[in-house]
């Protein structure tokens, strides 16, 4: 298997500079209180698509256009992709986007308004991914991952470049947790800087395939079913090449949390941080709202939760701050 670098994660932060934000990294005093030490905000919600999957889209539709690729596409539970039609964009690339009826409209939408080709296919992300990957043999068209793809993962680990230069004595990071591209880049980058962070992903009970193949050994099949954290559905493949591997290698622990959780850690989120997020940006805030985050871990230094996307549909976060 093909092993990442740290000097990959520096060539991607090149590759994508003037093309994605460098997100602020914000302390929270409501949840400093709460956790009794000090917590940052890793705020990837305020990337121009609204999502962290920007950094590693980016990173892999530039390394194709290097080689003269032009057209690509992907399977996406919407942010990422939103994340390709966007560099594709701005790299002057043709992109597909599949998705299944389970993303939501507004996801769908946004990719719409990029240029992208939309196909919808089947009730899950591993369906949508069978019909990606029949379009990229048919078509001639490039496939690029939504997560398991070194570029798309040394792209995601320039956020754990920014979190560990703007706040060395890191000793924790929460990471929201699905396909493992964003954790195994986040853990990665930190990691090699900095061996001792501990690196805690955090996701929902309903249909989590990470959380689910960690507990087996291997990568399994689960059932996507809909949640408020839509953006962690999808399962990770059974013949899943680096994420597996990467989480399996460099997870500390993993939170699984239900709805009522991660509604609370969007009302949170809302009203007490100015931010309107996702819920699969909200899962980390929530685990701390539980007492889920283990204590050693919180006594050892300061906290960072990845916010990874704004992306929810305003309907929905309009009732859940009602109804709260």
């Amino acid at each position: 298997m093909p092993v990442l670098s740290l000097a990959d994660v520096y060539r991607a932060r090149r590759r994508i500079e003037g093309r994605v934000t460098r997100t602020p990294l914000l302390a929270s005093a409501s949840l400093s209180r709460i956790a009794c030490t000090e917590v940052y905000l890793k705020l990837e919600s305020m990337q121009p698509t609204g999502s962290f999957k920007l950094r590693g889209a980016t990173n892999a539709l530039a390394g194709l256009a290097e080689r003269g690729i032009m057209k690509v596409v992907t399977a996406s539970t919407g942010n990422h992709g939103r994340a390709v039609a966007y560099a594709a964009r701005s790299l002057g690339m043709e992109a597909t986007v599949c998705m299944s009826v389970l993303v939501p409209k507004n996801k769908v939408d946004a990719v719409n308004a990029l240029g992208a080709r939309v196909v919808t296919e089947g009730r899950s992300q591993d369906e949508a991914q069978v019909q990606a990957l029949r379009l990229a043999r048919e078509e001639g068209l490039a496939f690029v991952p939504p997560f398991d793809d070194l570029n798309v993962i040394a792209g995601q680990a320039t956020i754990g470049l920014e979190i560990m230069e703007a706040l060395p004595d890191t000793a924790s990071i929460v990471v929201p947790l699905s396909g493992g591209g964003l954790f195994s880049g986040v853990a990665f980058a930190a990691k090699r800087i900095r061996a001792d962070v501990a690196m805690i992903g955090v996701t929902m009970e309903r249909g989590a395939a990470m959380h689910a193949s960690l507990a087996a050994g291997r990568p399994v099949l689960v059932n996507e079913v809909e949640t408020l954290a839509d953006s962690l559905g999808g399962g990770i493949g059974l013949d899943n090449k680096h994420t597996f591997a990467l989480t399996q290698d460099l997870a500390d622990s993993v939170v699984l949390l239900d709805e009522v959780s991660i509604a609370r850690g969007i009302v949170h989120a809302y009203r007490e941080e100015r931010l309107v997020v996702e819920g699969a940006a909200a899962v980390g805030i929530a685990a701390l709202l539980d007492g889920r985050i283990d204590r050693a871990d919180l006594m050892h230094g300061p906290v960072v939760l990845v916010i990874s996307g704004a992306n929810i549909d305003i309907g929905l976060h309009r009732r859940l701050i009602q109804e709260a």
